[in-house]
């Protein structure tokens, strides 16, 4: 029989098993007749808890509407402990001023409350109000239930929690909030916060509202708005975050908002498989930040109301959109093992950092979900046959080998491997770049537009790996007005390099393009690449040997481009044909190659020496360039039998 007694105690059902009353022996849960537990008792929760009261583990509770521990009262809830709470928007459990809870799960046997249909936004959560200092002031009034928060005492407690799990909260309060998994309402430091699980839910994973709580452990997955959100000058600090977001549309790692509090976030580690802002700030909020790891993100900081970078610190420096902050993860997820059905990232999506020795497995079909960046000291091996399809996410989702990092794709003539979007549509991701230390006319360690790596040194014998047979379309996605990414781009990358038998398919920048570096290419093959599909600058001295070059969309049919210093390069065997007119060879400045076997095919214009070069810069059979004669008697590079340009997902 289920009894709500208001202002005096929770449930009958309840109290039965509290450590403050006592029932009959026919009350009993616990049957002690020598057979062990009976099954748990479903008790009700709900109501007002005005006396000090203690749950028992052995009984399944079920909260059915707002639980209200009142001031003077506290609620403590045993390790092992299950809650579940029927769907509704007065259904949560709330800690007002003056009140405590202590909830004292542990790693073996946590407490968890989770909603009976298991779905986001079935009930309001755990909310907790403090005397702590938030900027509405003192007496403040909360959008959850119309109770009062805030005060003068940043030491307040408001008891403890210890490996909680909440499942499924964020209900619907109005059409302006929703209820969060876990909100914190001027919470003072002197509430211990630890090894806490947020999942599943339709608002925030943890809120807070001013105070100086700090939360250690924390684990937030596919919370539908943010994981972590803060707002009227919260001064805490949370320690070991990971967050997980895996739905569509649903993948802020962090809002803030409001006055700066100038809150720390220690080894803060973020995950989407679905793109999204990693870091909003809105007015003047900010944060410092250290052991920041984002991987999957479109947009690494949002400064939403243009408030100043400077507010945001990260690893000692003011915040930079430009920068993905792909570090390596300093939050490990396997750390929360205590969570039974936390999700996981799954082992065919591609994203983050390779520190280490990574081979991919070939009979697997990978997703690359965002940047996949190789480190200094890493390799990534990608096998014969291996396919891989790159979210349409544009400059965020490439692949990338930084200085000191290696790729060795070991693609073959009858299993190459493959890298595309879906579609296949120009601009859809940004291609694989490659970064040396060769020499380039940009110095040593200059800056790439792509990513912002650093480039460049004094080893033109460097090498980044290997490469043979790779077919990847559909790149070239915008990174700004002046730069777009490339099919590959390779910036200073040495001799050491071996580049044999690539494919650049649909691409809305360039095909291929060097950027300084004596790296050298055979068997390029390189269709309908909207910009150039051969391209160079910064002093690039190597060779490219057997080149197709295929234009068949009107207005995209520039098949090189050379700019900047002439270092020369060598162009062995270059087939070009157009169906659509345009420019064959581009060159700007003081650019220049040396070309064998040259073959052009309909384009408007053969020879364009853009800004007034030297022609005898531009060798061809041997001869300084004119700009009439049509370069049509040479050998086509025949494609016939290049069967491995059809492959694809």
């Amino acid at each position: 029989m289920r009894k709500t007694i208001k202002n005096i105690s929770v449930l009958f059902t309840v109290l039965c098993g509290l450590s403050l009353a006592s029932c009959s022996s026919d009350d009993n849960i616990i049957d002690d007749g020598g057979d062990g537990p009976v099954d748990p008792v479903n008790s009700v929760l709900s109501g007002d808890i005005t006396t000090n009261t203690t749950l028992d583990a052995s009984v399944a509770y079920s909260l059915t509407d707002q639980l209200n521990v009142k001031s003077g009262a506290t609620l403590t809830i045993p390790a092992g402990t299950k809650i579940t709470a029927e769907s509704g928007t007065d259904v949560y459990i709330v800690v007002q001023q003056g009140a405590e809870i202590y909830v004292q799960g542990t790693r073996n046997n946590p407490v968890i409350m989770k909603s009976k249909n298991g779905n986001s936004g079935d009930w309001g959560g755990l909310v907790l109000l403090g005397n702590g200092v938030t900027s509405e002031g003192t007496g403040a009034t909360a959008e959850v239930g119309g109770f009062i928060y805030g005060g003068t005492n940043n030491a307040d407690s408001s008891g403890s929690i210890s490996y909680l799990v909440i499942e499924g909260a964020g209900a619907q309060i109005n059409s302006e909030s929703q209820y969060n998994g876990l909100t914190l309402y001027a919470i003072g430091s002197g509430t211990a916060l630890n090894n806490i699980a947020i999942l599943n839910g339709a608002d925030d994973g943890v809120e807070f509202f001013g105070g100086a709580a700090s939360i250690t452990n924390l684990y937030l997955e596919n919370n539908e708005d943010d994981a972590v959100d803060w707002t009227e000058g919260w001064i805490g600090t949370v320690t070991n975050t990971y967050a997980l977001h895996t739905i569509e549309g649903f993948s802020t790692a962090v809002e803030a908002d409001g006055l700066n509090g100038n809150p720390k976030l220690i080894n803060f580690t973020a995950v989407s498989t679905t793109g999204g802002t990693a870091l909003q700030f809105k007015k003047l909020s900010g944060a410092t930040i250290t052991g920041l790891s984002l991987t999957g993100y479109d947009t690494s900081i949002d400064m939403k109301d243009e408030g100043p970078l400077a507010n945001v610190v990260i690893e000692g420096e003011a915040g930079n959109p430009d920068m993905n902050y792909t570090a390596e993860a300093t939050v490990d997820a396997s750390s929360f093992d205590w969570i039974n059905n936390r999700g996981s990232v799954d082992a065919t999506i591609l994203q983050g950092v390779v520190t280490g020795d990574v081979t991919l497995d070939a009979s697997v079909t990978y997703q690359l979900n965002s940047s996949y960046i190789v480190q200094e000291g890493g390799k990534l091996t990608i096998p014969a046959g291996t396919k891989i399809t790159a979210r349409d996410g544009g400059t965020d989702v490439y692949i990338a080998v930084l200085k000191g990092g290696k790729i060795d794709i070991q693609g073959t003539e009858s299993q190459p491997v493959v890298i595309s979007s879906t579609a296949g549509n120009a601009g859809d991701w940004g291609g694989l770049t490659l970064v040396g230390n060769a020499t380039t006319t940009e110095g040593t360690n200059a800056t790439a537009e792509v990513g912002g790596f650093i480039y460049g040194g004094s080893d033109d014998a460097d090498s980044s790996g290997s490469i043979k047979n790779l077919v990847i379309i559909g790149t070239g996605a915008q990174i700004n007005a002046e730069s777009q990414y490339n099919g590959v781009s390779f910036y200073s990358v040495g001799s050491g390099t071996v580049v044999e038998n690539i494919a650049v398919i649909n691409g809305s920048d360039d095909g291929v393009e060097f950027f300084g570096g004596t790296v050298s290419a055979t068997n390029l093959y390189l269709e309908n690449n909207e910009d150039d599909a051969v391209d160079w600058t910064e002093g690039w001295s190597g060779t490219v040997t057997n080149v197709y070059v295929k234009h068949s969309i009107e207005g995209f049919s520039t098949a090189v481009e050379g700019d900047g210093f002439n270092g020369n390069p060598k162009l062995i065997n270059f087939t070009a044909i157009s169906t659509t007119g345009g420019t064959a060879l581009q060159f700007k400045k003081e650019s220049g190659a040396s070309f064998t076997n040259l073959y052009l095919e309909g384009y408007t214009t053969n020879v364009d020496m853009k800004d007034g070069g030297a022609l005898t810069n531009v060798k061809i059979e041997g001869v300084a360039a004119t700009l009439t004669d049509l370069y049509n008697l040479g050998t086509k590079v025949d494609v016939s039998t290049w069967a491995w340009i059809e492959a694809r997902l």
